[in-house]
């Protein structure tokens, strides 16, 4: 049978029976600290597998989002591009308030009659205002609803508390 190194180097006199315990205790030592280190290792690798995924996941969904709103913009622009009343050149206009500010569109007589039954809204178009029909004002505001500019048409409804509420204010009054 053939002897271990260790055995040779006893055999050899290169080295004592205490020597070759303290080195087997020694690599004993090394391999059960090496066994928690290893298991430690792979928790930590996983657990940095599992933070790369979820931050992968994020970034995927973050772009998904963009990606959809970039196209219901794109949606909403065509919608306007297509449908929009041709712009009124005329010295009579339509104010309304977007926001906190008044704007106005220049309209006719019959342009003013179809914004005030409804027919036609007002939406947001390239930072400035356009008019399109009702039905497409609907599909504007599923896709972006701070598309369409909310007007306040309900003159004629006041509130009971209200002083001046028997001061009717002229229908035909421009400003």
């Amino acid at each position: 049978m053939s002897m271990s190194l260790r055995e040779q180097l006893l055999a050899a006199g290169l080295g004592t029976k205490k020597q070759a315990k303290q080195a087997e205790r020694e690599q004993h030592q090394q391999r059960r600290e090496q066994a928690p280190r290893a298991a430690e290792q792979a928790r930590a690798a996983e657990q940095a597998q599992a933070a790369k995924a979820a931050r992968d996941q994020e970034l995927n969904r973050k772009h998904r989002e963009k990606a959809e709103r970039k196209a219901k913009a794109a949606e909403v622009r065509q919608l306007i591009e297509q449908n929009r009343v041709p712009r009124i050149e005329s010295d009579e206009y339509f104010n309304f308030i977007d926001g906190k500010k008044i704007h106005r569109i220049g309209v006719n007589a019959e342009a003013r009659e179809r914004i005030q039954r409804g027919e036609w809204k007002v939406v947001r178009y390239l930072g400035y205002h356009a008019l399109v029909p009702a039905d497409i004002a609907v599909k504007i505001h599923e896709r972006d609803e701070h598309a369409v500019v909310k007007l306040d048409l309900n003159q004629g409804e006041t509130d009971e508390t209200d002083p001046y509420k028997e001061h009717k204010v002229p229908d035909d009054l421009m400003w």
